[in-house]
């Protein structure tokens, strides 16, 4: 706890240890053991323009629009959880990823669309200095950022939904515990070895129609 009390009292952002980034948006309670829709960022919820570093060059992906907007309604909470490897690698920093951060809380809210916690991991095994850690717990596939998630927001792992467009999102997902996950342009429905996880394909109109189905549901259970 004191190192993490360290990091923040030396940055201004809410960094819990140098590449851990964990914001709480909002003050809304959520009862011990609500399901969560944890989301990827880029390629997920915006279009992704690769290392995106200017907040001018965010662009909202329209058809997740009602998929956030259903899980504020039902009462779930909305958990962005990204990789952000261009900090490590040093095509940009902190003070960037505030800036585009801010901008895409920005156009959510425009949309009435609302974003619980934003979680962001820069470790990674190209990077330099403190930043570059092959494997981190943090980083996706592993599921850290998840289980952090819950520990903060008391969420039921077991029964809440990942949205991602990598293999990694949903192995996250499948190593968190959690219900099942959406692949951005997946081809086809599949279930893990271990008959625990689900992926489901999120590709078209339909798609995103009974992913809206399925956090509903979860907000009525």
């Amino acid at each position: 706890m004191a190192d993490r009390d360290a990091v923040r009292t030396s940055q201004p952002y809410p960094l819990e240890e140098p590449g851990l980034w964990v914001e709480r948006i909002g003050t809304s309670v959520f009862a011990a053991g609500t399901p969560a829709l944890f989301l990827d960022r880029d390629g997920t919820i915006n279009v992704d323009s690769g290392y995106p570093s200017d907040p001018a060059d965010i662009v909202l992906r329209p058809e997740m629009l009602p998929v956030i907007r259903t899980a504020n309604i039902v009462g779930l909470p909305a958990i962005v959880v990204s990789n952000q490897s261009g900090i490590a690698r040093g095509y940009f920093g902190w003070p960037e990823f505030a800036a585009v951060n801010a901008r895409l809380l920005t156009l959510f809210e425009a949309q009435n669309c609302r974003i619980d916690l934003v979680l962001a991991c820069a470790y990674h095994s190209s990077g330099t200095g403190e930043l570059a850690v092959g494997d981190h717990p943090m980083r996706k596939p592993n599921p850290g950022m998840l289980l952090r998630a819950r520990d903060l927001l008391g969420v039921d792992i077991s029964r809440s939904i990942i949205v991602g467009d990598k293999a990694d999102d949903m192995e996250a997902g499948r190593r968190a515990g959690l219900w099942e996950g959406w692949l951005v342009h997946g081809r086809s429905n599949r279930t893990s070895s271990d008959g625990m996880f689900t992926t489901r394909k999120l590709t078209t109109g339909n798609d995103h129609s009974k992913l809206c189905g399925a956090i509903g549901e979860l907000g009525r259970d």
